[in-house]
């Protein structure tokens, strides 16, 4: 599952550092404590029980305490939820991809002006309201031809969709 790319990158970003996703590898392959983790993967116990909490305010991981009846320590059994990676692997490809087809819209259906100066880029409303003029340096707005913008959106809405089809073909419940 961790090979999977949108997962990885998912992982990855969660634990800052893919050095840190062998911490994850361990979790998945069963491996239930913190201290287990850290002889394993050789990763530092502070780093280890940091990593096992992002990932369980993400809803990543979970954990069970129990306490050892002679030493009265607390032990704390973790568990790799791969259900809820898969769930926010979907729900943030969604999210992505309605941000990218509000993005399309936006571009196909308005005309853009933008200070030569890199100030502003405006719609032809705010622009207009300016008088062409740039708000910051007085420059006069100039058109811009948006259609490299447009197709290089329609280019990332594909590769994301066929990433996301591949993805969920591959883990359907």
């Amino acid at each position: 599952m961790i090979s999977d790319p949108l997962v990885k990158t998912l992982l990855t970003n969660i634990v800052e550092d893919e050095d840190n996703l062998p911490i994850v590898e361990a979790l998945n392959e069963g491996i239930e404590t913190d201290e287990q983790i850290a002889e394993k993967t050789g990763i530092k116990l502070n780093i280890v029980r940091k990593i096992l909490y992002k990932l369980y305010d993400m809803g990543l991981a979970s954990y069970k305490r129990s306490k050892d009846p002679e030493t009265q320590w607390f032990t704390y059994s973790w568990k790799f939820e791969k259900d809820e990676v898969i769930n926010r692997i979907i729900k943030d490809s969604e999210d992505y991809l309605k941000m990218l087809n509000d993005e399309l819209d936006r571009e196909e259906n308005n005309m853009f002006f933008i200070c030569p100066e890199g100030h502003y880029r405006l719609v032809f409303d705010d622009a207009s309201d300016c008088e062409f003029m740039c708000p910051e340096c007085g420059e006069e707005l100039e058109f811009q031809d948006n259609e490299q913008i447009i197709s290089q959106i329609k280019e990332d809405i594909k590769m994301v969709e066929s990433n996301f089809n591949s993805f969920t073909s591959k883990n359907k419940k």
